[in-house]
């Protein structure tokens, strides 16, 4: 063995000594999870003496043939649709107007980002009483003559205000992770256009917007991530009602776990889920291969 092979094995060794501890923290809180996960949802029973017992493909069947299952995700699509793009388009117009911003930039990017932090269900609680029947907003839209609009039991206006509070959560990440990549995009380019005649769209079209694709791949990813997995605010606001308007797909497997304690169909719902995560993650890491090569 000459001493640059026996250099590498030793480095070799040394590394997977080192990374050891954390491939055991990740099998054991991550994999293994996952893993049981996928088992479960070809099973059935529950974790008492009865115990569980293996049906294939039964529960995957149910799902497809469910309509409680299909208004979920119709829900769910309507809630993240409606998150989305809000989410990304008002960060991104206060990230240009802060990027030029000297005076209390450093104040305002902190008052942005406060809800980022700020507990959800803290945040539900809030909301839910600023939109009670005889809360603050249906007072101020009395003051200016208009109706109250019943919020929390309409299945019209209850989903709305979900999506308000998710996105009043949301804006102030995706602004610091606009800023980020506003900051990485030379002035040079700017300033190049400004001496072509560029207006301030044209900047804006031509330089923001190309500089800033991979930030905005990033930021749509972990957004519609965010809105996947949402539970405390319709745990805390509507309970999935009223007339299941409010219902999505983190709420449903809870409930079909921990209130029908029907595990396996739960978990092949969370398998679904886990699905679309994954696939959400491939099409960023795609996006960031090409934008890199």
């Amino acid at each position: 063995m000459t001493l640059k092979s026996r250099w590498l094995s030793q480095e070799a060794t040394a590394a997977w000594l080192l990374l050891t501890p954390a491939l055991v923290l990740l099998g054991v809180f991550v994999l293994w999870p996952i893993a049981y996960l996928v088992y479960l949802s070809f099973t059935t029973g529950s974790f008492t003496r009865s115990g569980i017992h293996w049906q294939g493909w039964q529960n995957y069947q149910r799902l497809l043939m469910d309509p409680d299952f299909w208004q979920v995700l119709a829900n769910t699509l309507y809630f993240a649709i409606a998150t989305v793009i809000p989410s990304l388009v008002l960060p991104l117009g206060l990230a240009v107007l802060l990027n030029r911003v000297v005076a209390l930039k450093g104040w305002l990017r902190t008052a942005y980002f406060i809800p980022s932090i700020t507990s959800l269900v803290a945040v539900g609680l809030g909301f839910r009483w600023l939109f009670q029947p005889d809360g603050p907003v249906n007072d101020l839209l009395l003051s200016l003559g208009a109706t109250a609009i019943p919020w929390l039991s309409s299945p019209v206006w209850a989903m709305p205000v979900l999506i308000l509070l998710s996105i009043w959560k949301q804006i102030g990440f995706n602004l610091v992770v606009f800023i980020a990549g506003l900051q990485a995009i030379p002035l040079t380019r700017y300033e190049a256009a400004a001496l072509d005649g560029a207006g301030a769209w044209q900047k804006f079209w031509h330089i923001t917007l190309p500089g800033l694709q991979p930030t905005l791949v990033f930021a749509t990813v972990t957004t519609l991530i965010f809105t996947l997995r949402s539970f405390e605010q319709v745990y805390v606001v509507t309970g999935g009602g009223p007339l299941n308007s409010t219902n999505v797909l983190v709420y449903y497997i809870y409930e079909q776990a921990f209130a029908q304690f029907d595990f396996g169909y739960a978990a092949a719902a969370a398998t679904l889920l886990l699905l679309m995560a994954l696939l959400l993650v491939y099409i960023q890491l795609r996006t960031w291969d090409k934008e890199t090569s």
